[in-house]
C-alpha cells in the first residue's frame, strides 16, 4: 500500500512487480488509512528486527514470518481489550482473581526476543 507522494512512480510500481507484489495506492485524504500499516511496520522493526542482523533474504524472510505469527496470534493489541488478533480466547471477567505466578506459562519464539505469557490449561 501506498500513498500518492511523487517520491513513488511507475518505476518503482514496475520494481515491486517485479519482485511479485502487486501495489496498491490509496485513496486521496485518507490519512488514517496508511495508519495502520505505518503501526506495524514500526511495531516489528522495534520488537524485532532492531534485535537482529539479518543475514541474507532467507534469514529476513524466517524473522518476519516468526513476528507475523506472534504478532497475529499471540501478542496481545489494546484496540481488541488485549486479545490477540486470530483464535482469541473470551476475555476475563473483571471478577476474575489474578492468576498465581505457577498459573502461567511461557511461549517464546526467536531464542526468547518474542515472549507471551497465558494461563495453563486447567485439567
Amino acid at each position: 500500500m501506498r500513498d500518492h507522494e511523487s517520491n513513488y512512480g511507475a518505476k518503482f510500481d514496475a520494481a515491486l512487480k517485479e519482485g511479485g507484489a502487486t501495489p496498491h495506492l490509496l485513496q486521496y485524504r485518507s490519512p488514517n488509512t496508511n495508519a495502520y500499516m505505518e503501526r506495524f511496520v514500526q511495531a516489528i522493526q522495534q520488537e524485532c528486527l532492531d534485535q537482529f542482523i539479518a543475514f541474507g533474504t532467507e534469514h529476513l524472510d524466517l524473522l518476519c514470518r516468526e513476528y507475523q505469527t506472534y504478532y497475529e496470534t499471540e501478542r496481545p493489541h489494546q484496540s481488541m481489550g488485549n486479545m490477540e488478533l486470530i483464535g482469541a480466547a473470551p476475555a476475563p471477567t473483571s471478577a476474575e482473581a489474578p492468576p498465581a505466578f505457577d498459573d502461567l506459562e511461557c511461549t517464546s519464539r526467536l531464542d526468547g526476543v518474542l515472549k507471551s505469557y497465558r494461563r495453563k490449561a486447567v485439567a
